[in-house]
């Protein structure tokens, strides 16, 4: 693994940067929440979506744009439904969703996904509502760019990550311009964009609605955005799945040792661990299914294989050509960064082990690598399909850095991040820097919620984890369970970013719980549908997608 020298110059510059980046008008700090008060509720004008979205309604709500004015300026949240398909008699109200990122489209989510992802017992007593977050997608984004294309184009978001001194000097300035950038083009927007005023909005809309209680479905992040919702308003809690868990106390970073403010947000949310866990899952998997079925293996040990090609890249990129005539450098931060992606979705694990194959050839064949690039569930994937993918960077940061504690001393990411990556090879690199805007992050929501998160809400929560999870590592999961007094532990005894469309078992107690409102008995273990590699999968019904529509690549 290639190792970084350390320059004193870094401590020096960051520090000028960061100074210069926090003349931006002062962040106000983030306190207690207060009572969100009497505001309005939201009348909901539900309308078809359109050609195409037959199934769906859309509709719009404003609510306020600060809580603590309830009667004052709106912002405006973009919403979609899935009517029940069952007896209106039978229908047990409505399910809210999260799909996660932060800066993933809820609207996307129902539209792209409800159908085939939620049982059909849930379908039928259900009516299915996706929101965007406010300050994200179609709810009066945040953006730290004028147009989608700057923001595709910019020099700030090309690199994932730093690896040499000279690198990390320009990753941290880019890191702290593109927060500058942020607060001048949206301020309002990035103000009030904390996951407890998300929390604020979605109570708004239980109520629009007519439940009495939220029944809520969230995924990833959205587990964040369930205990907060469960903090602020405990009796409201109904029917509540909670999948793929973050820890609060370290995505604030309101806690002790790697969950304290002064660990950098990157390392406390533990990505890199999660990843390198689940890699050589992967790697482990791709040497039992043998050649035939993992083309990695045929090279030898297929983390050492991997972990040669990602050095290797790092001084000899390979140039691929791109479907509109450009052409892009796989270097060693692209291919991890493709990896960790990939990782999501475990049915997309032989595109990537052909992908790794077909970087560690000696002399790599641009085609042949475009070709396996295109499988993965990856930006490049994306691009080289020609498919649009999420880059609004500003929905992703909305919530993440004025929901974080976190106290600003760049200067120590490098040593810190070294002594990270030792623990997870390149991952930990690689997800050890993603917080750095946040270190740079003027403008606080006064009304973000930062804990305590032990929770007071009596009502049975199902909370669910898969083993070897890249991006909320398993680890995570019974320290959030036990978070709530009625917590269930459901766990996927296998791979990816969620359990949503791996395991039939799973469905089957998560039908059961929204059904019924019982959850599987504490402890309970499904097996997945399928092993990776694997060539004879179990039947389903219909095809469908393994982590969550609208979640973006980051």
């Amino acid at each position: 693994m290639t190792t970084a020298r350390r320059t004193g110059g870094l401590a020096l510059l960051a520090a000028t940067l960061l100074t210069t980046a926090l003349a931006l008008p002062p962040a106000a700090a983030a306190t207690a929440p207060r009572a969100p008060g009497p505001a309005p509720v939201p009348v909901l004008d539900w309308q078809p979506c359109g050609e195409g979205l037959e199934p769906f309604l859309c509709a719009s709500a404003e609510v306020p744009r600060d809580h603590d004015r309830p009667h004052g300026a709106t912002t405006t949240i973009a919403l979609t439904l899935l009517p029940a398909s069952g007896d209106p008699a039978e229908r047990l109200g409505t399910l809210f969703t999260n799909p996660g990122g932060p800066g993933g489209s809820g609207v996307q989510f129902v539209q792209e996904g409800a159908q085939t992802i939620y049982p059909e017992d849930v379908l039928a007593r259900y009516d299915v509502l996706g929101f965007d977050p406010r300050a994200v997608a179609g709810s009066d984004p945040a953006t730290c760019f004028r147009t989608a294309a700057e923001e595709a184009a910019s020099p700030l978001l090309t690199q994932p990550y730093p690896i040499t001194p000279r690198e990390e000097v320009r990753f941290t300035l880019e890191g702290i311009e593109l927060a500058a950038r942020c607060q001048l083009t949206s301020p309002v927007r990035f103000a009030t964009a904390s996951t407890a005023n998300v929390a604020r909005d979605m109570d708004l809309l239980r109520q629009a609605v007519g439940d009495e209680r939220l029944h809520y479905a969230g995924y990833s992040y959205g587990t964040f955005l369930g205990a907060t919702y469960a903090r602020l308003f405990p009796d409201r809690v109904g029917r509540f799945l909670l999948d793929g868990t973050v820890d609060p106390v370290a995505w604030t970073g309101t806690g002790t040792g790697d969950a304290a403010p002064s660990v950098p947000l990157g390392i406390r949310i533990r990505q890199g661990l999660g990843t390198d866990e689940t890699f050589r899952e992967f790697a482990r998997l791709c040497a039992e299914a043998g050649p035939e079925a993992c083309p990695l293996a045929a090279l030898g040990d297929p983390a050492a294989v991997a972990y040669a090609t990602f050095e290797r890249l790092a001084t000899q990129p390979v140039e691929i050509p791109l479907p509109d005539g450009t052409s892009l450098l796989v270097t060693q931060q692209v291919a991890v960064a493709v990896t960790y992606s990939a990782l999501y979705s475990p049915a997309g694990w032989p595109d990537l082990a052909g992908l790794l194959a077909a970087l560690a050839a000696p002399a790599p064949d641009p085609a042949a690598v475009a070709s396996t690039a295109a499988g993965t569930r990856s930006v490049l994937g994306a691009r080289l399909r020609g498919e649009e993918y999420p880059s609004a960077i500003g929905g992703a940061l909305a919530s993440l850095c004025v929901d974080t504690v976190s106290n600003g001393r760049v200067d120590r990411y490098p040593r810190l991040i070294d002594a990270h990556a030792q623990e997870a090879p390149y991952f930990g690199r690689y997800r050890g820097w993603v917080g750095l805007p946040c270190e740079a992050w003027p403008v606080q929501d006064a009304d973000a919620f930062t804990g305590p998160w032990q929770q007071t809400t009596t009502a049975p929560v199902l909370v669910v984890g898969t083993r070897f999870d890249p991006a909320t590592p398993y680890r995570q999961t019974e320290p959030y369970r036990d978070l709530f007094p009625a917590g269930h532990l459901l766990t996927l005894e296998g791979w990816g970013h969620t359990t949503i469309g791996k395991s039939v078992c799973v469905d089957e107690h998560i039908a059961t719980y929204f059904v019924t409102g019982v959850p599987p008995a504490d402890g309970s273990a499904c097996a997945p549908d399928t092993t990776p590699f694997a060539t004879a999968p179990t039947a389903r019904v219909a095809p469908r997608p393994d982590v969550p529509p609208g979640l973006p690549f980051w």
